[in-house]
């Protein structure tokens, strides 16, 4: 597969972007309270009042289905005195969502539905006090928010991608595992980290073996999304432990694109893993400057455990040994940008993607250019 990249002579950022307090707030205000972010999957939420919180940025956000065609977002506030109105991570809303403090009360579409005691009160209605709504979207069976005001309309900032993979399903696809890591790193080394293979056959030799680090290309290498396809190694069916498929291939799939496994970084915090029979997203939740989450889940078409050579183990197996690889030498550089030896160094050709990650990231800061 041809691959044409280049760096043009880009060195890697200063350490105050991967230490500084002053450049984690500054994130949260340019960049990730202005971006859609993914929180969970539209599977997840499989009856009317099912909901799950989305803690992230600072906020707990209800996500909550509201009838069977529509997802709500609300903050996680009380309009009487702030109070959270859930804590458990997960559950299912009977009919309203109550508070616990004074039992103001809520339908899912987020009105204000009863306000005990509240009708003593001077020109009191309840129509004035529905719960704050977060701006929402769902786009291949995962469900996205956004915390800005007035943000870019989800179809402008997912154009690029936006029916790229009609072909695989995405949408009827259901989680079989999950994995929550916490690893002590800046967010950005995780971004940097999955956006190249010029690390591959030293730290992933596996990996290696399935897919050539050289045997890739980007079909996407400029803007908020970036990334492309790689090719499967002879006799090599899927990213699994052995190497063999776990699943039959997705049905719409031709010849060609069964032997590709594709991967995008939704910049900033998502990445979109998709193998022949299955497919993969990690998101990132920031934690500090130096220390991150990233939630990982499995996702496989829901007939495919019908099928008798099912067997996701095999592709848990091999990921959970990939990320614990990759979250391991990120916690290494993170302490290695911590020391004050460390200085910017030049990307490689194979880097070409972090130069262009960096050019998003520092546009979105409002600096103009690497090193700024």
């Amino acid at each position: 597969m041809k691959t044409a990249r280049s760096a043009s002579g880009a060195h890697t950022l200063p350490g105050k972007y991967y230490t500084s307090q002053e450049i984690f707030d500054l994130e949260r205000e340019r960049i990730f309270s202005q971006r859609w972010l993914c929180v969970g999957l539209v599977a997840s939420l499989s009856t009317t009042g099912s909901y799950f919180l989305a803690e992230l940025e600072g906020e707990s956000i209800i996500i909550v289905r509201e009838s069977d065609e529509s997802i709500r977002a609300f903050y996680n506030v009380c309009r009487h005195r702030g109070t959270q109105l859930c804590h458990e991570a997960q559950g299912t809303f009977s009919r309203h969502i109550q508070c616990p403090y004074h039992s103001w009360t809520y339908d899912l579409s987020g009105r204000l539905v009863a306000a005990p005691n509240m009708e003593e009160g001077v020109d009191f209605h309840r129509g004035r006090f529905p719960l704050h709504s977060v701006n929402i979207a769902t786009w291949e069976g995962m469900i996205f928010i956004n915390l800005g005001s007035k943000p870019e309309p989800f179809e402008e900032a997912y154009a690029s991608v936006l029916t790229k993979f009609n072909r695989w399903g995405l949408s009827r696809l259901v989680p079989v595992h999950r994995t929550e890591y916490q690893v002590e790193a800046n967010w950005k080394l995780m971004v940097q980290n999955y956006s190249e293979c010029y690390h591959c056959p030293t730290l992933h030799p596996a990996l290696n073996k399935l897919t050539p680090y050289r045997d890739s290309e980007n079909d996407l290498d400029e803007g908020p999304i970036l990334g492309g396809p790689m090719r499967l190694s002879k006799g090599s069916q899927s990213m699994t432990i052995d190497g063999r498929a776990c699943a039959a291939p997705f049905g719409h799939l031709d010849g060609d694109e069964r032997r590709l496994v594709y991967y995008y970084v939704m910049f900033p915090s998502l990445f979109l893993s998709i193998m022949p029979d299955y497919a993969m997203i990690h998101r990132l939740i920031r934690r500090g400057p130096r220390r991150s989450t990233v939630i990982c889940e499995w996702l496989f078409d829901p007939e495919a455990a019908s099928q008798p050579d099912y067997d996701p183990s095999r592709a848990v197996e091999f990921w959970d040994m990939t990320n614990r690889q990759d979250w391991h030498i990120c916690e290494q550089s993170q302490r290695g940008i911590d020391s004050r030896a460390y200085e910017p160094g030049p990307y490689a050709s194979l880097e070409s993607m972090l130069a262009a990650l960096d050019r998003e990231y520092l546009a979105a800061l409002g600096e103009s250019s690497n090193g700024s």
